[in-house]
């Protein structure tokens, strides 16, 4: 089977849907042929971009069989090339946000559910990285019969890496003898919880505990989720939690990698925010096929990422007691009993989300048709 691979964003810009798109297409590329189009220049650059990648497309597609697209916001592509060459196939990945932004007051998002959303179902079949993103298109009005749920998944020779407490250190740039580093990994904006756990939950956890939040800040001109770094550093200041938490809003990948490796718990406390959902949350299974214990919230994606008891536990979002006892728990639990969950999830991981077995997933949805 010959794919066309189509990705508004792409590395080296940093991101989710990026990271995603490229493992999707490196990992498919060694089961099948498959050609890229690729915007590697950024958003501001994606005007430009779907004009050319259309033209480019148009000219390609009578050489293969299928195209994927790497996320909604191409569905308009992906449909007008559909009618220009009826007889191939056409799919789409579609993320939490790809239809969320659909409910979203406004211009800009009225303009999506006209176009995005009414493209979406005119293909043939739409690959949805949560179950709960499926729930959301349904009530978009996209057909279920067209949804298809493929988990997201890691290259673990990528992220398992021989790092020590040392490493740590330095990069913390503090003496960790005795104390225990809580991890939050992933982007700075309302929906991850970040603001929520240092509301509700830092200054709660035992003196010796430092949280450290880690992840990319969103531009002010995007026009997706909200950056919430602000309001953490706020949270910060009036709670007096300076020596408990460190914020990292830009980190190289060796050193997320020292974060993966090394600290005694990862959380993913995400909540419910109106207009955006989380669709996967790959960074926990990043975590835990680096052997660390994770804690996520029991909502969206993150049913679909973490199994509950195998490869992490889920708990009730916003939760404040729940989440302060079960964190204070994992942290007093003995050497012994971190070691061997974070040996069994991440075997969980490795036999669930690998990348090679999430492409052949991919490839078998897609030669059904």
């Amino acid at each position: 089977m010959k794919i066309l691979f189509i990705s508004h964003s792409y590395p080296p810009t940093i991101g989710g849907v990026e990271s995603q798109n490229f493992n999707l297409s490196k990992s498919l590329s060694n089961f099948t042929d498959l050609e890229v189009i690729a915007n590697t220049k950024g958003k501001l650059f994606l005007p430009f971009f779907v004009v050319t990648a259309t033209f480019r497309a148009f000219f390609k597609m009578g050489s293969y069989d299928a195209c994927l697209l790497g996320s909604g916001v191409l569905a308009p592509v992906g449909a007008f090339l559909k009618f220009l060459h009826p007889k191939k196939k056409f799919f789409c990945v579609v993320h939490g946000l790809d239809v969320t932004y659909a409910n979203r007051s406004g211009i800009l998002p009225a303009i999506y559910r006209l176009v995005n959303i009414s493209a979406l179902k005119k293909l043939n079949q739409l690959f949805m990285v949560g179950n709960a993103t499926i729930k959301e298109a349904i009530g978009v009005g996209v057909d279920q019969s067209i949804c298809t749920f493929v988990p997201n998944g890691v290259f673990k020779e990528e992220l398992v890496a021989k790092r020590t407490r040392k490493d740590l250190e330095k990069l913390l740039g503090q003496d960790l003898d005795g104390k225990k580093v809580v991890l939050r990994l992933g982007r700075f904006v309302p929906h991850k919880g970040t603001s929520w756990f240092l509301n509700n939950v830092v200054s709660k956890l035992p003196k010796n505990c430092i949280f450290v939040a880690a992840g990319n800040r969103v531009s002010k001109n995007t026009a997706g989720d909200k950056d919430d770094f602000q309001t953490c550093e706020e949270i910060i200041a009036e709670q007096k939690l300076e020596e408990k938490t460190i914020l990292l809003p830009s980190l190289l990948w060796e050193d997320v990698k020292t974060l993966l490796n090394t600290v005694d718990l990862v959380v993913a406390p995400n909540i419910k925010v109106a207009g955006t959902m989380e669709g996967f949350g790959i960074n926990v299974i990043e975590a835990a096929i680096c052997k660390r214990v994770v804690i996520a919230s029991n909502l969206e994606g993150l049913t679909d990422a973490v199994s509950d008891g195998q490869s992490g536990f889920l708990i009730e979002s916003e939760n404040v007691p729940v989440w302060v006892d079960k964190v204070n728990s994992i942290l007093k639990k003995d050497s012994g009993f971190i070691r061997d969950f974070g040996e069994k999830a991440s075997l969980y991981v490795e036999k669930n989300n690998t990348w090679s077995k999430i492409a052949n997933q991919y490839l078998a949805e897609m030669k059904k048709y």
